[in-house]
Order: structure tokens, then C-alpha cells, then sequence
């Protein structure tokens, strides 16, 4: 039986995705990723670790993004397909590797949901009817964990009625997300705006590593992450060889813009009194909710109260938008034969509904008490990123092997780009710390163990999109995954780290390390006629909706 008996539209194991979103849909539903809880938390949590100098923590974290975005956003035009963050490394290195960054991709947009879902609980907390919904440290009570579940079941649900209805809600709520925001800088900046905050405690009292460590540890490229939404969304899109890269582009640069000034603004307004003690040890009435509790103490009551709805609106579309993702990233695994083939399945309305159901299991284990919720964001964080760093190595490989391919957007020094991109992104995640690196660690075996077992049951059942592990051409990411534990084990960011590679040298290591991987992950990269086999196996696929 082929691929195409198996999955396509008109057998009974499933349907195809339909393709009804536009630019607009594209584009909001990554802005409506990026503008969620970040916002809320993110310029408060790195004036803390950074002190004004987090203005250069957010440029440098957009920087970033935009590298990373601009790897994607040539892959995105080249492969509109669903899931394509999980698939490119698949195309170029294989099963293996294809195999490990969609454990990556998936287990981070997994985790989104649930959180966002806690966040909105947690800023509730200020209305009296939801004082009960979360003990003392922070975990969900009894009816907590009941609203919680509900509010999980509400994502589902707006899924089910398929993708058009939800791009049209999330429109809708992209909408609000991005008028708060600038509303809260306009007005407070108006109001409220003392230049001498930049400098009368020093600009960057905790040197460059506290700008370093507010990257990847204050929630900046967690407020950031989100661009990848409108690839996840490729398959649904009505134009996306022409779309793909104007949304992934057109969404980093709206909230790249958005915090930044965010974060202008929150340092400019704060009374001076909030500080008097240095910025790590930064307090004032209401600081646990930073936004809506600044807004109180300078007067601005109105503005807290919409603040505090808008602390409900935003993460509730964060969240909804990646329970899309993560059916739609289970979907691409399914096709790839490195998930139960059950996850390809969709209803009458091109909805992945295993996936769906899977997301709200997931999310409702994720509700059972963790370390802290700042823990889990720093891991999402380190897992999203290692997701990122598939695309520079794939573009790479690509543009050996298949130069000559169709390339609807082709990324300008791009031989450049990429590589610093992989450079950045490993950077980003060994400055989130030794901490939350070797949590990463276990996540990752657990993943191996489960995708193996599904792999091993496609191959024993001789299914036509049965992986091979192609080992050859992944030889490089052991040695990656394994080398970056090391640097950080050793290095000096975060709890448990040893400390005995100190500030730039472990910089320069990192490069180094980058480098080198980078190089030889593209010089064992499949072979032409190989990658586009792999690629004709997920179009031919992928064509029955189009």
C-alpha cells in the first residue's frame, strides 16, 4: 500500500487540511503567539537580571528571532506543508534527525498551552471570585484544576470547529492583544516618563552577563518565540508560497517593536522609590501583576483594570493557538511515520482531532504541580530553540544539495545567516543555565523512547512512510546534544553549573562548537536524489487537499 492509499483524503484512515487562511491569518496567528503572557511579564522580570541595560537584552534576543526567522521563512515558501518546523530536518538528515527535532517542536508547543491556561488563573487572582482558584506556592487547587481543564476543553473545542473559525477568533483577539499593549505605553509614557531611571542606579549595574542571562532567563525569547505559528499553519494556506514569508517576517517585526517599546516605557514610569534599593531588589504595591500594579501606583486606575482583562485575553490566545500547533506538529510527525499513524487522522472539517485530544491530555497532566512556572517557561524555552536550530542546518544542507530548486523567497547572504543563526540559537540555550538544560536532557530520552517505539511499530508493519534512521547523516547531533550539556555543566549560567569556564571563553567555545557542527552536519547531509525522495513522500502526501 502506498503513502498516498494510506493518507490521502479519500481513504478511510483519514482526511487532508483545508487550505482557507490568508495572509492576515498567517500573520496574527504568529503576532497572537508572540503577544501573549510575555508582555505582561517579560519587562519587568529583565530589569531585574539586566537593570535598564535589558533595553540591549530585548535587541539583542530580536536579533535573534529575526535570524532564526529568516532561515524559516525560505524553508516556509519552499515546503508549504503542515508542521514544517518538524519536517525540514527530516527532508535533509533523515529519520534520526527528523525523528529527534519534532520531539523537540512538539513537546515545547505541548507545554505552551497548559501554562498560558495557569497564567490566566493566576492573574485572576485579583478579582475575588478567583482568589481560590491557586494555593500559596503557586499550584492549582481543587477548583483550580477543575477551570483549568475547562478552559483547556474551550481551546479544544474552538479547534474542533475548524481552522477557519479559529483564524477568524484569533484575529479578533490579535487584535485586542496588540491595541493593549500600545495603549499601556502611550498612556503611561505620556503621563509617567522619568529618563533619569536609566541612569541614576547605572545603566547596566550587573555587567554583560546580566544582559546575557536576561535572554534566555526573564522570559525575552519566551515573550519573543511564536513566528514558527504561520509555518505550523503552511498546509492550511490558500497562497503560501507568497504568504509564508511575509507572515513569519511581518510577525517578528511587530513584536520585536511592541516590546521594545514596552520595555522603554515600564523603566521610564517607574516611581523612583521602586528601585531605591538597586533594580534586583525592585518592589512596589502590586508588582506581582507588574503592568496593572504600575498603573495603580501611578494613578491610572482605569488603565489597571483593563490591564488585568487583558491579562485573561492575551494568554487565552497564546494558548489556543498552540493547541493548533501541536495537533498540526503531531499530524506532520504521523505523516512521517515517527507518530501512531492514528495522529494523521482528520474529522469532516480537515480537523486533526487525535492530535487535539492528545493536547488536551497533555495539558491537563501539565496541570499537576511543578518546581515553579518560571522553570517550566525557561524549559520551553531551551526546547523551542533547540527546535529553531533544525532550520539553519536544513537551509544549509539545501542550498548545497538543491540549489537550483524553486525558492519563492531567497534569504540574501544566506550562506552568512545561517550559520550565525545556529551560532545564536545554541548560545540562547546554553545562557538559560545547566538548570533547566539537563531537565531538557530527560525530556529528550523520554522522547526517544516513545518516538522509537512508534518508528520500530511502523517498520514492523512494513507501512509505506516507515522511517529509516539514516544514521550517517545525523552522526553530528548526538555529539551536539551531548557537547552543549557539557559547556553548560561546566560553564557559569545557571544553579549547579561548576563555574570553571568563565565569561567569553565559554562564548568563543560555544561558537566554536557551532561552527564545527554546523559544517559537518551539512558536509553528511542526505543526498539529492535522497532529499528529494523524502520530499516527494510529504508533498504527494500533502497534495490531496490542495
Amino acid at each position: 500500500m502506498t503513502s498516498t492509499d494510506q493518507l490521502s483524503p479519500t481513504s478511510t484512515s483519514g482526511r487532508s487540511l483545508r487550505r482557507e487562511i490568508g495572509l492576515i491569518g498567517l500573520m496574527w496567528a504568529s503576532v497572537g503567539s508572540i503577544i501573549g503572557s510575555g508582555w505582561l511579564y517579560g519587562a519587568q522580570k529583565a530589569v531585574v537580571v539586566a537593570g535598564p541595560a535589558a533595553i540591549i537584552s530585548w535587541i539583542v534576543g530580536a536579533i535573534a528571532i529575526a535570524l532564526l526567522a529568516l532561515v524559516h521563512a525560505e524553508l516556509g515558501g519552499m515546503f508549504p506543508v503542515a508542521g514544517g518546523t518538524a519536517r525540514y530536518p527530516h527532508y535533509v538528515f533523515g529519520g534520526f534527525a527528523g525523528m529527534s527535532f519534532g520531539w523537540f517542536s512538539w513537546i515545547q508547543a505541548a507545554t505552551v498551552a497548559p501554562i498560558e491556561v495557569e497564567a490566566m488563573i493566576g492573574y485572576a487572582g485579583y478579582f475575588s471570585w478567583a482568589k481560590g482558584f491557586l494555593h500559596a506556592d503557586g499550584t492549582l487547587t481543587a477548583s483550580g484544576f477543575v477551570v483549568a481543564v475547562l478552559l483547556m476543553a474551550v481551546f479544544v473545542a474552538v479547534n474542533f470547529l475548524g481552522v477557519k473559525v479559529l483564524a477568524h477568533t484569533n484575529s479578533a483577539a490579535t487584535w485586542w492583544k496588540i491595541f493593549i499593549p500600545l495603549l499601556a505605553i502611550f498612556v503611561i509614557s505620556a503621563t509617567h516618563f522619568h529618563g533619569s531611571n536609566f541612569t541614576s542606579h547605572g545603566f547596566a549595574p550587573f555587567g554583560a552577563k546580566g544582559v546575557l542571562a536576561a535572554i534566555s532567563t526573564s522570559g525575552i525569547i519566551f515573550a519573543l518565540l511564536g513566528f514558527e505559528q504561520a509555518i505550523q499553519l503552511a498546509g492550511e494556506s490558500r497562497n503560501p508560497k507568497r504568504d509564508i514569508p511575509r507572515a513569519v517576517l511581518g510577525s517578528v517585526a511587530i513584536g520585536s517593536l511592541i516590546y521594545l517599546m514596552l520595555q522603554v516605557s515600564f523603566i521610564g514610569a517607574l516611581p523612583g522609590s521602586s528601585f531605591a534599593n538597586g533594580w534586583a531588589h525592585l518592589a512596589y504595591k502590586g508588582i506581582e501583576g507588574p503592568w496593572a500594579g504600575l498603573a495603580s501606583v501611578v494613578g491610572l486606575g482605569w488603565l489597571a483594570l483593563v490591564l488585568r482583562l487583558d491579562a485573561i485575553i492575551s494568554p487565552a490566545g497564546t494558548g489556543l493557538i498552540y493547541t493548533t500547533s501541536t495537533s498540526r506538529i503531531s499530524f506532520g510527525l504521523a505523516r512521517n511515520g515517527y507518530a501512531p499513524q492514528g495522529y494523521s487522522k482528520t474529522d469532516a472539517r480537515g480537523v486533526p482531532w487525535v492530535g487535539l485530544i492528545t493536547s488536551f491530555t497533555v495539558g491537563v497532566i501539565c496541570f499537576l504541580p511543578f518546581p515553579s512556572w518560571q522553570t517550566l517557561v525557561s524549559f520551553i524555552t531551551s526546547a523551542s530553540v533547540l527546535m529553531y536550530a533544525g532550520a539553519p542546518l536544513a537551509y544549509g544542507a539545501l542550498r548545497k544539495q538543491l540549489p537550483d530548486r524553486e525558492r519563492p523567497y531567497r534569504l540574501p547572504f544566506g550562506q552568512v545567516v545561517a550559520p550565525l543563526s545556529f551560532v545564536v540559537a545554541s548560545l540562547i540555550i546554553y545562557w538559560a543555565g545547566w538548570d533547566t538544560l539537563w531537565r531538557l536532557g530527560v525530556a529528550i530520552l523520554i522522547g526517544y523512547l516513545v518516538l522509537a517505539i512508534s518508528a520500530w511499530d511502523a517498520a514492523s508493519k512494513g507501512l509505506a512512510n516507515a522511517p529509516k534512521p539514516d544514521w550517517k547523516s545525523a552522526q553530528w547531533l548526538p555529539v551536539y546534544l551531548i557537547g552543549l550539556g557539557v559547556v553548560s555543566w561546566q560553564g557559569g549560567f545557571g544553579v549547579g553549573a561548576q563555574g570553571h569556564i568563565g565569561l567569553w571563553y565559554d562564548i568563543a567555545i560555544i561558537t566554536a562548537f557551532s561552527l564545527a557542527i554546523y559544517y559537518w552536519a551539512v558536509k553528511v547531509a542526505l543526498k539529492p536524489e535522497e532529499i528529494e525522495r523524502n520530499i516527494a513522500e510529504v508533498e504527494v502526501v500533502d497534495e490531496g487537499g490542495h
